[in-house]
């Protein structure tokens, strides 16, 4: 009877991992307490299987690779992934006023012995995402600084799918909105985190969009999709 339970948990561990598609990567990730998000973010990409992705918000780079798995399962080496951040240059100052988790802390002793101390890694620099990314090498192209400024070196005519996720303040999702929906064609789409967040920016510059796009979607309470 013990070995017949034992073995239907073992079946019922192994259905759960073979159904978590989304990967933590030993890193720092938003989602690392929302797997089922995660993989709504990776099931929009499954359903609109688009080339070229643009995140803003790259942190560890954890959701990227992620993206970039799943791009490269759908188009093979015909992608291009594009990532804004600040990367290493933050300070708490910053991170408290656009809400964004703390940039220069591991809490978690193991890995601040590994990365700090032994390898003296910083796995916010863009260097370390870059080395992370590097079985994309061709297809990633990462920006450090901040959005404002950064939206403006890319192509937004050739974005198919935003996932939007840098600052949350007001000022700067309303921003970065106006930013992307100035070049990105229409019916084209952009994903929002932390909607639900009632302190911060996301919500109230998402609903003032309602007249300007073509649909305004809660994919769950965390993430909205916007269809320009």
């Amino acid at each position: 009877m013990q070995s017949t339970i034992k073995k239907i948990g073992k079946n019922i561990q192994n259905l759960y991992f073979k159904n978590m598609k989304f990967k933590y990567y030993f890193r720092k990730s938003s989602f690392k307490k929302d797997i089922d998000s995660a993989n709504i973010l990776l099931e929009q990409i499954e359903i609109y299987k688009p080339l070229n992705f643009l995140e803003v918000g790259v942190f560890q780079g954890v959701t990227s690779k992620n993206v970039c798995e799943k791009l490269h399962e759908i188009n093979k080496e015909n992608f291009l992934f594009h990532g804004i951040d600040v990367f290493e240059d933050t300070d708490s100052n910053f991170d408290n006023h656009e809400k964004t988790v703390k940039h220069n802390r591991l809490s978690n002793p193991l890995k601040h012995l590994i990365f700090n101390i032994i390898l003296k890694k910083n796995l916010f620099s863009i260097e370390s995402i870059y080395v992370f990314l590097k079985k994309f090498k061709n297809n990633v192209n990462l920006y450090k600084g901040f959005s404002d400024t950064e939206l403006l070196k890319i192509d937004m005519s050739k974005i198919d799918m935003v996932f939007l996720d840098g600052g949350h303040s007001y000022e700067t999702v309303k921003n970065d909105l106006l930013l992307i929906l100035k070049g990105i064609k229409k019916n084209k789409i952009i994903i929002c985190d932390d909607y639900d967040q009632a302190s911060y920016g996301v919500k109230k510059a998402v609903d003032e969009l309602l007249n300007q796009v073509s649909e305004i979607k809660e994919l769950n309470k965390r993430l909205v999709r916007i269809t320009v």
